[in-house]
């Protein structure tokens, strides 16, 4: 490696780590505040929650990696050419294809770092992220209890304070509702004054009261006049000076569930998990389409033309033989046997006025106006109803079947789309490096102004047409491919474009370029206009 290419990395490597932390930092506190009303009141630690925004920051890398090689390459090639060293190198020359490569070659590697990323880390850091946000809304807010108000966060108790002191422990006037018996308001606790704190590592509540009463109501047992047994209602009044409450707080505690109830969902999975959801997706479509050829072809056809049947298409009767092992035993029986009586290879039985009905290349007039007639008096008979009846099963079966079908499909693309990103999220590394490097060497404005602005724009860009293209896909507009390859697409061109500006030393963004232009087209209208006069 020459000191040139030595330089060259140098400078890229610092504004790159820089970019990607800012990047990542800013699109984590976006995330954040999405579920910020999720989160606080919940009393979360500070390893809960670092660990809630470390799985969430790796999530993120995919959208922050093309972002950060952007900003770092324009700043690169920025600093560069303002500094003159690109003009410098040129002089040597150093061309500026050249002076890319080592450039090109680190972002291949950051580029194949990405796609490891996102196909393996990316989708165990997304399942970690969201079981754990989910646990976190199941948990019940932290205790805060509030002067003047009932607080109901303890299960089966009331706690009503009039005042709170200042340190958070002393209380001033208690009211508390016990509910544990399950028979109302049957003990109410009274007291003038208290202190509150939880011990035993915050697992319980300790209150203690001053100076109160504590009211019970219950059933007692009793006898009449007579000797026999009698319920009545019971009261106790018990003045204290002091007395303690100790409450469980195990319910505000943080319940982590299985992982594995949350690995269905496709920012979960990895391309070959992927594959496999696609491949049980399209199996359930072919075995719903077997189905419907088999099934119709029985119900529709009890007896008229019942050979005639529809065959299979190719791809669904490969998908039958595979998971049918009987299947070739089966296409070889297939043809109908002949046996005793009236009944067909299906063991139904053939009504005896389609005796007469025969292949349609043997049908004779005589035989066709004899069926006729039997066809019209059949009209009277109730085969008509059942023929009805059968028509609504069926156009209930295709309405159901194209139902599943939609929603199955949309499954489908959707894991497929998904299966695509992961590739193409790590491709536009290559294709935002391929508008950076160039357009720094053309704007020659290095630091955090200019770089910042058109990265900004750049990726705004690729962000709404990725979102288009992800839309258009899923809806059907277009295929999966172009839905999501479009926005690395559009932006490769636009790269290959900057590239060859920069190449010539096109002077894009120079306002004496665009002076120079205007002046020419000036010239160019006032002559034409002068000739169209003069003619």
């Amino acid at each position: 490696m020459k000191k040139i290419d030595k330089l060259i990395i140098g400078s890229f490597l610092g504004p790159f780590i820089l970019t990607l932390l800012v990047v990542v930092f800013i699109l984590l506190m976006k995330q954040m505040l999405l579920y910020f009303d999720d989160i606080i009141g919940k009393g979360l630690s500070w390893g809960e929650l670092g660990s809630l925004m470390f799985y969430f920051s790796l999530t993120l890398m995919p959208a922050a990696l093309p972002l950060a090689v952007l900003m770092s390459s324009l700043i690169t090639f920025g600093n560069l050419g303002e500094h003159f060293e690109l003009t410098a190198i040129k002089s040597l020359g150093i061309s500026l294809t050249r002076s890319l490569l080592p450039l090109f070659v680190t972002v291949l590697i950051i580029t194949g770092l990405a796609f490891l990323a996102n196909n393996y880390m990316v989708p165990k850091a997304a399942l970690e992220a969201y079981s754990l946000l989910y646990d976190i809304k199941q948990k019940k807010p932290a205790l805060d209890i509030r002067p003047g108000s009932f607080y109901n966060g303890i299960p089966d108790i009331s706690i009503k304070v009039n005042q709170k002191f200042n340190d958070g422990i002393t209380l001033k006037k208690v009211m508390i509702y016990d509910h544990r018996g399950r028979v109302g308001n049957k003990q109410v606790i009274v007291a003038d004054s208290g202190k509150m704190y939880t011990i035993l590592g915050d697992q319980y509540l300790k209150l203690e009261l001053f100076n109160g009463y504590d009211y019970t109501e219950g059933n007692g047992s009793g006898q009449d006049e007579g000797g026999r047994p009698t319920s009545e209602e019971t009261y106790r009044k018990t003045k204290f000076s002091k007395m303690q409450v100790v409450l469980d707080l195990s319910s505000f505690g943080m319940n982590r569930t299985d992982t594995k109830w949350f690995k269905g969902n496709r920012i979960m999975r990895n391309m070959s998990e992927l594959e496999m959801d696609m491949d049980s997706v399209r199996g359930e479509i072919n075995n719903q389409e077997v189905s419907l050829y088999t099934g119709t072809q029985q119900l529709l056809f009890t007896y008229h033309y019942k050979h005639d049947s529809i065959a299979l298409p190719s791809l669904l009767a490969a998908h039958k033989k595979k998971t049918d092992s009987l299947a070739t035993i089966k296409a070889r029986n297939s043809e109908p046997q002949k046996s005793a009586g009236n009944y067909s290879s299906y063991g139904q039985p053939i009504h005896s006025v389609f005796h007469l009905v025969k292949r349609p290349d043997s049908i004779t007039d005589r035989d066709r106006k004899r069926s006729d007639s039997i066809f019209a008096i059949s009209l009277t008979r109730p085969e008509v109803s059942n023929a009805l009846n059968k028509a609504r099963v069926v156009k209930s079966q295709l309405q159901n079947l194209n139902i599943n079908t939609t929603l199955q499909r949309s499954e489908y693309i959707v894991f497929w789309v998904q299966w695509h990103k992961i590739l193409a999220n790590s491709i536009a590394c290559l294709a935002m490096f391929l508008i950076g490097a160039p357009l720094g060497s053309i704007i020659k404005k290095g630091g955090l102004g200019v770089p910042v602005l058109v990265s900004i724009l750049f990726f705004i860009l690729y962000y709404v047409l990725d979102l288009m293209g992800v839309k258009w896909a899923r809806q059907e507009l277009v295929s999966v491919f172009v839905g999501v390859w479009m926005a690395n697409a559009i932006l490769f061109i636009i790269g290959l474009f900057f590239l060859r500006q920069a190449r010539v030393d096109a002077r894009l963004f120079d306002a004496d370029f665009y002076n120079v232009v205007v002046d020419k087209l000036s010239t160019r209208l006032g002559g034409i206009f002068k000739r169209s006069k003069v003619g």
